[in-house]
């Protein structure tokens, strides 16, 4: 049977196949426009699939219209929900559907890696910060912009301001680089106050993952963080092999 894994977000489409032992294989990134996304996904993929496994964040129009061109070549198409509970992982989230299912994905696929606790933080539209304990309970996170998302909303606000470019530094002698520091500051303090407090609550320091569009500009500043680009398809690949058991 083969299969596919799609997460669908505000600012990305990726895609990998689905091997039969679970394991993902060559992630592809596609156009994420509306009247692009039926072409890429034809170029991008077999003629025919037996089931597609989507995760979706993104507007309902784009959502309809990736499903749609799915449609054309996919046999099944099964569309992720998030969930109270999904084997040892449990979220904190007393209504399961308000917490978004790239959240809960990548809660599933960090804990898979078997680290222990993690904070779990995702840049890309909204900078997400989740904490996960090692026996698998979310113990909750946070919602911020993005630095990216900052940048757009100062310039919408204020023109002059430009919305890309500059450099970070501790104390930055232009404009550009103020930005970028004061942008890209604002989230490392989040990810830092988050880290200390998960270690106050859990007695241990969590590892930090890192994953989302934006994650690359980070990690120079977050030395401990370890990249997991993929890690809602990590997640999605285990919500499919127990949507395919059941």
């Amino acid at each position: 049977m083969s299969a596919w894994l799609f997460d669908l977000g505000n600012t990305r489409l990726k895609c990998a196949p689905l091997g039969a032992d679970g394991r993902i294989g060559e992630v592809l990134a596609l156009p994420h426009r509306e009247d692009d996304v039926a072409a890429a996904l034809a170029q991008a993929l077999p003629a025919r699939i037996d089931v597609a496994y989507l995760a979706s964040v993104a507007s309902p129009s784009l959502r309809a219209a990736v499903i749609e061109a799915l449609a054309a070549r996919c046999a099944r198409i099964s569309v992720a929900r998030t969930q109270a509970r999904l084997g040892a992982v449990r979220i904190a989230y007393a209504q399961p559907y308000k917490l978004g299912v790239d959240r809960f994905l990548g809660l599933l696929g960090a804990h898979a890696r078997g680290a222990g606790a993690t904070l779990v933080c995702g840049v890309g539209t909204a900078l997400t910060v989740d904490l996960i304990d090692g026996d698998g309970l979310h113990r909750g996170g946070r919602i911020a912009p993005s630095p990216t998302l900052m940048r757009e909303a100062l310039h919408a606000r204020a023109a002059q301001l430009p919305e890309s470019g500059g450099d970070y530094a501790e104390f930055a002698a232009d404009t550009e680089d103020a930005l970028a520091s004061g942008c890209d500051g604002a989230a490392l303090a989040l990810i830092e106050r988050s880290l200390a407090q998960a270690q106050a609550l859990l007695g241990a320091r969590p590892a930090l993952l890192l994953h989302g569009g934006g994650a690359q500009e980070l990690p120079p500043q977050l030395p401990e963080a370890q990249p997991a680009p993929s890690l809602v398809l990590e997640g999605l690949a285990i919500w499919a092999g127990v949507e395919r058991a059941s």
